[in-house]
């Protein structure tokens, strides 16, 4: 093999991700927000008042000291100073604790960490790289203010910063050594999935229980089922399985959920970056795994495995992009692909029981111009009987949002035979549908959104939050309907209000809670509450979580020095009354890192948080100023001990007191 000349892997797929693939001529969220707030900002006279969203209540226009006070009264902590240094920080009144770092023992006969020999054989028993989306589940029998388990995404690897002697600088970019059979099969085993039992120690604090029968990694290996419309489909059968029904392993999983039932759904995302090759000329997947961005080719695992080379094996892509279920109250189960939640790049997996007793499942699809969707169970929820619910995710319909310029919202069931969805347009069956849910939603018109990542429910309001990256390929000819802003490199956060709040409607109502980026800076067009302070914004949410007491904590991803003058980190955020889009700073990672999968605690006692590649980049902080590897980091972050490395890790968040976090 030759030598290679890349960049940092997370930029990278920034970079491709930034294009889009979604051609169709479908109305983008942009339009829809651009026309409803140029009409509702006329008839408020809010036209003047450039700085402030019209979302903001006319009250808090006027009083942003009330506003303030109405803020502080919901989240009272004292706020931190946005920056970015080597490690973390959190709001005074706050203990920290790191749960579990990469490397770190899962299974009980894992062997010690050891950065200069790594083993696939050894990271298949320990604790994944990129720690993302956290669940907290109680456990049987157990009192959940003292024993749970904790379910962590492992999303992707960052080869810089893992292996020693790998990659050096050369001008702006990273010069790889050949990559070898041994890397490759290091990665596909840090990838996956961790099960910890952890249990509250005497300090007040949280810890892995080791050896506990339930801690367990799932990796991209492990042996999967597929299970709805899909399963046993052609498309989805390869050399390895003539069923269609058996895949190894789950690949970039991001955000998830947590089911009512206790099980774990994992979202697959980016996972057009692992492979490569070309397929057959005239081949019938070819226009498919364009719509899904394959191949992607960031990593180059086709070259030792051929299941990821697609001239060997076509249809292997079409067997990851979907909703894992994985129960990990039983560490012998098999995981299961849930097919009839649809195939895309999976973000978010937010359930909420609804009144009827039908569960419905709330995503995004993380990618510009791509759409958010909804998943209604057929069946019911029974809270007395766990094993009836277990498969209640294989049938129901699957819907797109369409978002109208009124404020209104339409949710667009995906059904074969119904609409554009027949063999006219290449549709034989459900499978198909689910298979090119993005094709299926471009026919019916979806809207169109900016990246929409984590989708949470707010179970004490009834509404959902669609985190909204960003999209900075929006031209300034896309905004003549709605689009509030062009090259929207800050993202936003919209609320959605079921009608009479019934989840399983085909109406429900939409609004901006906030729209991110410097309120303070000319141009970038944010709408942050005037009672938020300089700390207190933020760009690029990410996940989001809500906690006990119904409120709204933010997650970020892309906050740099370049780009805003702060890491990313945790921001608390008002969505009621006067204070209503007010931010405010509690938590922020150290140099490079990303925040991702915050979550509470039942008693919300205890917040985990995931610091995700630590150290990665760092040209853009003047204080190291040159991209970071393994044997140049800009930060050792959570050891700080020569020769470790930067490690991604989940850290718990508790007050000395023990009060709620945040109060």
């Amino acid at each position: 093999m030759t030598e290679m000349t890349i960049r940092p892997q997370h930029a990278a797929f920034e970079d491709a991700e930034d294009l889009g693939r979604n051609e169709s001529a479908n109305p983008t969220m942009g339009d829809i927000i651009a026309a409803r707030f140029s009409r509702r900002g006329l008839m408020k006279g809010l036209l003047a008042v450039s700085a402030i969203s019209a979302t903001v209540s006319p009250l808090a226009l006027f009083s942003a000291g009330r506003a303030e006070a109405a803020a502080n009264a919901v989240f009272p902590f004292p706020e931190i100073e946005a920056g970015v240094d080597q490690t973390h920080h959190v709001a005074a009144g706050h203990d920290t604790g790191i749960l579990i770092r990469w490397g770190d023992a899962v299974e009980a006969d894992a062997p010690a960490f050891d950065p200069m020999h790594q083993t696939a054989a050894a990271q298949a028993k320990q604790f994944g790289y990129n720690n993302d989306f956290l669940g907290f589940i109680a456990i049987p029998g157990k009192d959940p203010a003292e024993h749970a388990v904790l379910v962590v995404n492992h999303e992707y690897t960052n080869r810089e910063l893992m292996f020693p002697g790998i990659a050096v600088q050369e001008g702006k970019e990273l010069k790889f050594q050949p990559l070898t059979k041994e890397i490759a099969d290091i990665e596909i085993a840090a990838h996956g999935g961790s099960v910890l039992e952890i249990a509250r120690a005497a300090d007040g604090g949280w810890q892995v229980v080791k050896g506990s029968p339930l801690n367990r990694r799932i990796t991209g290996e492990t042996a999967m089922l597929v299970t709805g419309p899909a399963a046993g489909s052609d498309r989805l059968k390869t050399s390895a399985d003539a069923t269609g029904t058996r895949v190894a392993g789950m690949f970039n999983n991001c955000a998830g959920g947590v089911t009512p039932w206790g099980t774990w759904l994992s979202a697959e995302e980016n996972v057009n970056n692992y492979f490569s090759g070309t397929l057959p000329e005239g081949h019938p997947e070819t226009a498919n795994h364009k719509r899904m961005g394959v191949p992607g080719s960031e990593y180059n695992w086709g070259d030792f495995h051929p299941r990821f080379d697609l001239a060997s094996e076509p249809n292997e892509p079409n067997r990851f992009g979907w909703m894992v279920e994985i129960d990990p109250l039983d560490p012998t189960s098999t995981p299961k692909k849930r097919t009839a939640l649809g195939r895309f790049k999976h973000e978010g997996g937010g359930p909420i029981v609804n009144g009827d007793g039908h569960v419905v499942v709330y995503m995004g699809d993380d990618q510009r111009f791509d759409y958010v969707y909804k998943f209604v169970t057929a069946g019911k929820f029974n809270p007395d009987d766990r094993a009836a619910n277990m498969d209640l995710l294989d049938a129901g319909t699957l819907f797109v949002a369409k978002f109208n310029a009124d404020g209104s919202t339409e949710w667009m069931p995906l059904v074969f035979g119904q609409g554009p969805l027949t063999a006219a347009n290449g549709f034989a069956s459900q499978a198909d549908v689910v298979i090119e849910a993005r094709r299926a939603a471009d026919l019916l018109g979806a809207t169109k959104m900016d990246r929409p990542e984590d989708i949470e429910v707010n179970a004490k309001t009834g509404s959902v939050y669609v985190m909204l990256t960003n999209n900075t390929k929006r031209k300034d000819d896309q905004t003549d309907a709605i689009n509030p802003r062009a090259d929207n490199a800050f993202g936003h956060i919209v609320e959605i209000v079921p009608a009479g709040g019934d989840h399983t409607a085909t109406a429900a109502k939409w609004d901006i809670l906030v729209k991110c980026g410097n309120p303070a800076k000319d141009g970038v067009g944010a709408s942050f509450n005037p009672a938020t302070t300089a700390n207190g914004w933020f760009g690029m949410p990410d996940n989001c979580a809500v906690d006990p007491d119904g409120r709204l904590w933010i997650s970020t991803d892309g906050n740099n020095f370049k780009a805003t003058g702060r890491a990313d980190g945790i921001w608390a955020m008002v969505t009621e009354g006067e204070g209503r889009g007010t931010g405010k700073h509690f938590f922020r990672v150290p140099v490079g890192a990303e925040m991702c999968g915050p979550v509470f605690s039942a008693n919300g006692k205890a917040f985990f948080v995931a610091v995700q590649h630590p150290g990665e980049g760092g040209q853009e902080w003047p204080a190291f100023g040159r991209i970071s590897t393994f044997d140049d980091p800009s930060t050792r972050w959570p050891d700080f001990k020569d020769g470790m490395p930067m490690r991604p890790s989940v850290v718990v968040i508790t007050r000395p007191d023990g009060g709620k976090v945040g109060a």
